[in-house]
């Protein structure tokens, strides 16, 4: 996740909310839990309707992606200055007498493998965002999913019996979760072997990630997103700082 977060952001979404076709929900949502793969529905679940009935802010998740990709720019291009460039320094000719342009050293810029002018060095590309609109974006991003209807939780421990990859296609074809209806993020807890091991060479259905290695962009770039209970649960504990108020000290 992006470190370079700062705290100036003060939401105020309801009454800026870019989606016009939003109503004001309940204070909580209903949301079905299901067992994965057979998608039984297990039971019911509320969660706050500031976690997963967010109006649709464009505009912040727009923001919330430009910031996670300059963050994973490298920034690592470099090239030598005419100062960095091995050999002598020594004038090449005289300045005059020889009939032909003045030169200096070897490594002026001017010649073939001389250094390089105003080239690229090494440089962080990170930018800034408010860590309360950074939160903001990840919940902004959960609910249109929910909205949608293409948020699925499912119990814990979310696994396959069998690690063949055509095992898992049968369970997306059956589910329309992949191919034609759009790849599939599922997000789990740990490292779950079969489902990887499976998924791995069917990268036309979908992914599989830990809820570690996901940002704002894995949420909303793939057809629908099942998640684990637990790793919805901890992403959600871990954006909410627009929702804590703030402790001033005396």
């Amino acid at each position: 996740m992006p470190a370079n977060l700062t705290q100036e952001f003060n939401p105020s979404f309801l009454e800026t909310a870019t989606d016009p076709t939003y109503s004001l929900p309940d204070p909580t949502v209903l949301t079905t839990i299901y067992k994965f793969p057979t998608m039984e529905p297990v039971r019911f679940e509320s969660y706050n309707s500031k976690h997963l009935h967010l109006p649709l802010r464009r505009d912040i998740l727009h923001r919330a992606v430009v910031f996670e990709g300059d963050a994973t720019r490298q920034g690592t291009a470099s090239v030598k200055t005419r100062y960095e460039v091995h050999g002598s320094h020594r004038k090449i000719r005289p300045q005059k007498g020889s009939g032909r342009a003045r030169l200096g050293t070897a490594q002026s810029p001017m010649l073939k493998g001389g250094g390089k002018s105003f080239g690229p060095h090494p440089r962080d590309f990170a930018t800034g965002l408010p860590r309360k609109m950074y939160d903001l974006a990840w919940r902004t991003a959960l609910s249109w999913r929910y909205r949608r209807g293409e948020l699925i939780i499912c119990e814990n421990g979310m696994d396959i019996e069998y690690p063949k990859t055509q095992f898992i296609k049968h369970i997306f074809s059956h589910n329309h979760w992949g191919g034609e209806d759009g790849r599939t993020l599922l997000i789990t807890n740990d490292f779950r072997e079969n489902l990887a091991t499976a998924l791995a060479p069917a990268g036309e259905e979908g992914r599989v990630q830990l809820v570690e290695d996901v940002d704002v962009k894995d949420l909303l770039e793939l057809g629908r997103v099942i998640i684990e209970k637990g790793a919805l649960e901890q992403i959600l504990s871990e954006h909410q700082s627009d929702l804590v108020p703030k402790v001033r000290s005396v």
